[in-house]
């Protein structure tokens, strides 16, 4: 059985990186009692992946890793039995069965991801923004300079920008998020700021990320869907 796992990550577990995240679950797994299944050769270990590594300090309501089990489990009762064994801070959200193939492969079906952005006290910028955005998601083209181990290019991030409007005080955002085209929020914050004219205070803002997103669309249309809903609840 092959299972999506959606978590929430926030409070102070926002500031445990990647791979510790990971070595929690492989944990909390053991603790939870779940027929996890394990790789063969001499050094087994759970088959599971996450979908989209999430970045130090970023809070989330949408995280995911799929799990292989050895015999079927309802999935109201592996949410159950993850959430006895949860830290403060983090909390399965939901479980769902996936098939085999591309569906059950939630690293290579990320596409988009949704997040909130906003300014830390004092660390706005000092000039008039929040009408400006509109104006900055009009523009043709946003170019940046992306770093490589090797060289410096120049790269158009319009088009990986999907969405960015204000909604209250925070910037809401849907961005790219696959391996080719990933865009960082913070990147997208600190272009918008560089054209009004700013220079980004250091450590200017917090970012929760809200969902990821698959893409069942084709080349010429978009048609996001969130990861849980390629799975289904088993009883």
């Amino acid at each position: 059985m092959k299972v999506r796992i959606k978590f929430s990550k926030e409070g102070p577990m926002k500031f445990v990186g990647h791979l510790d995240t990971m070595r929690y679950f492989q944990k909390a797994l053991r603790r939870a009692g779940l027929p996890v299944a394990f790789s063969g050769g001499y050094s087994p270990h759970m088959i599971m992946s996450f979908a989209a590594p999430l970045g130090v300090g970023t809070t989330s309501l949408g995280e995911y890793f799929d799990l292989e089990l050895t015999e079927t489990v309802p999935t109201a009762v592996i949410e159950e039995k993850l959430n006895s064994t949860m830290a403060e801070g983090i909390r399965v959200l939901s479980a769902r069965a996936v098939e085999d193939g591309k569906a059950g492969k939630a690293m290579a079906l990320v596409a988009a991801a949704d997040y909130f952005v906003e300014f830390r006290e004092g660390k706005e910028p000092e000039v008039p923004w929040k009408d400006r955005i509109g104006e900055f998601t009009a523009l043709p083209s946003v170019t940046v300079t992306k770093k490589t181990k090797r060289s410096e290019k120049e790269v158009d991030i319009r088009p990986y920008i999907y969405q960015l409007e204000l909604k209250g005080d925070k910037v809401f955002m849907k961005l790219a998020s696959a391996s080719a085209n990933y865009t960082k929020p913070e990147l997208v914050m600190d272009t918008f700021q560089r054209w009004l004219g700013c220079e980004p205070k250091p450590f200017c803002y917090q970012i929760q990320r809200l969902e990821v997103y698959a893409d069942t669309g084709n080349e010429n249309r978009h048609d996001f869907v969130s990861l849980e809903s390629l799975g289904e609840k088993v009883e």
